[in-house]
């Protein structure tokens, strides 16, 4: 009795699930001071998306938040769950160097533990709903196995020439003009 391989029509490669910070940076148009996840541990195209942030010393926002007893403030949390989602949704754009993922709503936000210097945000993200260019998604951020926040965002997909035509037109308050 022989074995013979399969046909390769069978054979795929396997999707990608984790993403170093090359790849995010490729993904989202963030970047220091205020991209805030580092990895991508696990991702299920269109379903979750598990990220991971070094929460380190050295982050700006520590120096006043709060001087003597650093803290990573709740929003910032909260958006790194945002860009977490991001990274999912993005994914599946294939123009997105031409998209942007904007915030659009914040739902039963709760911090339930300090994140501090030192502490790794595992940040998990699960998808509610998925439209062609917006998604709501329930985020959880933990430190080891204790919850630190929760929140339901939302995104959605605007054209970068857009959003960028549209900050230009507005007019600046106290622009000395």
């Amino acid at each position: 009795m022989t074995q013979t391989a399969p046909p390769t029509a069978e054979l795929k490669a396997p999707e990608r699930t984790t993403l170093d910070i090359a790849a995010i940076q490729r993904i989202l148009p963030h970047r220091y001071p205020f991209l805030l996840i580092d990895r991508v541990v696990d991702l299920t195209r269109k379903q979750r998306i598990v990220a991971i942030k070094n929460v380190s010393a050295n982050e700006p926002f520590f120096a006043g938040h709060f001087p003597g007893f650093p803290i990573m403030p709740g929003v910032l949390i909260v958006e790194a769950m945002a860009q977490a989602g991001g990274a999912l949704l993005l994914t599946e754009i294939a123009d997105r160097e031409h998209k942007l993922m904007v915030f659009t709503g914040i739902e039963r936000a709760r911090f339930r533990r300090p994140v501090v210097p030192g502490d790794q945000l595992r940040i998990e993200v699960e998808v509610l709903a998925w439209r062609q260019t917006a998604v709501r998604m329930q985020g959880k951020a933990y430190v080891g196995e204790k919850l630190a926040a929760e929140a339901v965002v939302t995104c959605q997909l605007v054209d970068r020439s857009r959003a960028e035509s549209k900050s230009q037109a507005e007019p600046r308050e106290n622009s000395g003009e």
